[in-house]
């Protein structure tokens, strides 16, 4: 049986008030109501606060991370995202274990997908961003994050992952487009990198923008 959420997305859309119920939303969505992904696992960042009312959750920012640098596999990532990254672990910690960052979704290198931050609440993701005319992306997007870099090639599974991620995402918020860290953050920032393809996100994504 699947999990049976609320239908998010449309609710969001009629607004916060109104005469009809949750009730009248109920639907096999793969996003609930408080907005957790089924099938995820949940490692809660604190590093979160709420959107703006009203607003339109309908891009999506793929992001790549790799701690330490060039390596994967650790625990670097998520300690990062959870406030709990020692800095004397690793020489390149010292500098950025008082970032408080965080994305919504997470996927490791084997695959395996990691929920930070409920879609319904903004994630600290994007930085200094700007989308066609709209600033301050993590007002409206979903953030998310591949274990990677600029210089290796992402894991078939990886891309599999991907690919249902954002096909629940598609059912559960309006999403319009899906582009890239250094899309929104020209000069600033690099990734996803010229190491990952964008065929995978483009045949799961008919009729939404998908803009490198």
């Amino acid at each position: 049986m699947p999990t049976v959420c609320w239908g998010y997305a449309r609710r969001w859309l009629v607004g916060y008030h109104g005469a009809m119920t949750e009730q009248n939303f109920e639907s096999d969505q793969p996003v609930c109501a408080e907005g957790w992904l089924s099938g995820a696992q949940r490692l809660e960042s604190p590093n979160q606060d709420s959107r703006p009312v009203g607003a339109v959750i309908d891009l999506v920012v793929i992001h790549a991370i790799s701690l330490p640098p060039g390596e994967f596999g650790g625990d670097g990532v998520t300690q990062l995202f959870t406030n709990g990254l020692d800095p004397d672990a690793h020489p390149y910690y010292a500098a950025i274990a008082d970032l408080k960052v965080s994305a919504h979704f997470f996927i490791r290198r084997d695959g395996s997908l990691i929920q930070c931050v409920p879609v319904t609440a903004r994630a600290w993701h994007a930085g200094l961003s700007r989308w066609q005319d709209r600033e301050r992306c993590n007002d409206f997007s979903v953030g998310i994050e591949l274990e990677g870099d600029d210089h290796t090639p992402f894991e078939n599974v990886q891309y599999l992952t991907l690919q249902k991620l954002l096909a629940d995402l598609q059912v559960s918020l309006p999403i319009k487009a899906v582009t890239s860290h250094s899309h929104i953050a020209p000069g600033r920032k690099t990734d996803p990198g010229p190491c990952f393809d964008w065929a995978p996100v483009k045949s799961v994504c008919p009729g939404v923008q998908v803009a490198p």
